[in-house]
């Protein structure tokens, strides 16, 4: 199935050189040697193709994608995610494109400082979690978001969910074991603001220089628990009356042995029994027991 460079399409080309850049940055940054090699190697698997990788997502989803050699799951969600949309959201956040960082900014009509109020305000972080505000009214209890803009985020939400399950193909739910323990969790968190607080991380460095109102957010890759994190808080790289806290929000994305991408935001409760306490949105619940422990 793979020939010489020479024969390589240009859209795989372009996948492949997506996928080294991703392994640069990493290998920039500090992230673990496994995953920088993993990402080489995969670019080169799809260099090498003697057919259009478009052809064959098109024809057999991520899994067809996923039998490819050096390629695992999560990479292959990668790759369907770059012929669906064009971009690569974890290759942005790498690059410190922090306009494009948030999910909720994909769906048309959500711009940055809406996305900002919704996650602020109703404390949810997922796609899927907007679907369901969206859909028991929660959604318009945020300010500037009326009946005819709710109903039109519904129907632009069900587009890029529709197109984001294509790329994420059969994605296992999540329960017991599919995440780190909320222990480990908090230790990263910790670990990571007493870094950055140290002023010891490297930053992420923005793909264009001089970018207006742009201040990079430290990041800090780790191995830990047969997990792959990388901490990083959105809100330093954006000019928010929240950034005043560069490192209250902290984003936690973490990948299995696949490359799959899970994600966690770590914030300090302001409200109720636990205030003060860091929090993992939405394990509230399990921050409870390891506080009370």
């Amino acid at each position: 199935m793979q020939t010489s460079a020479s024969q390589t399409y240009e859209e795989n080309r372009r996948i492949a050189a997506c996928l080294r850049e991703a392994a640069q940055r990493l290998a920039d940054q500090g992230a673990n040697p496994y995953r920088v090699a993993a990402y080489r190697a995969s670019a080169g698997t799809v260099e090498a193709l003697d057919l259009d990788i478009r052809t064959l997502f098109e024809s057999g989803g991520v899994d067809a994608l996923g039998t490819l050699p050096e390629i695992g799951t999560g990479v292959a969600q990668a790759i369907a995610e770059l012929l669906v949309t064009g971009r690569w959201r974890q290759l942005d956040r790498l690059c410190g494109d922090a306009v494009r960082t948030s999910a909720f900014e994909a769906v048309p009509g959500i711009g940055h400082a809406l996305a900002l109020r919704i996650h602020d305000l109703l404390h949810i972080d997922t796609l899927e979690e907007l679907e369901r505000a969206a859909r028991n009214g929660q959604l318009e209890t945020i300010s500037g978001v009326g009946p005819r803009r709710a109903a039109g985020i519904r129907t632009a939400l069900d587009d890029v969910l529709s197109r984001r399950r294509r790329w994420q193909g059969h994605v296992q739910d999540a329960g017991p074991g599919t995440e780190p323990p909320v222990e480990l969790l908090l230790y990263i968190d910790r670990l990571y603001r007493n870094k950055a607080a140290a002023g010891v991380l490297p930053t992420l460095a923005h793909r264009r220089l001089n970018v207006d109102g742009y201040v990079p957010s430290p990041v800090m890759h780790m191995t830990k628990g047969g997990w792959h994190f990388t901490a990083l808080c959105l809100l330093a790289a954006m000019r928010t009356p929240e950034a005043s806290r560069p490192t209250d929000w902290v984003s936690l994305y973490f990948y299995d042995a696949g490359q799959r991408e899970h994600q966690r935001t770590v914030f300090t409760e302001t409200v109720g029994s636990l205030i003060g306490k860091r929090i993992v949105r939405g394990r509230e619940q399990e921050c409870r027991v390891y506080y009370a422990g």
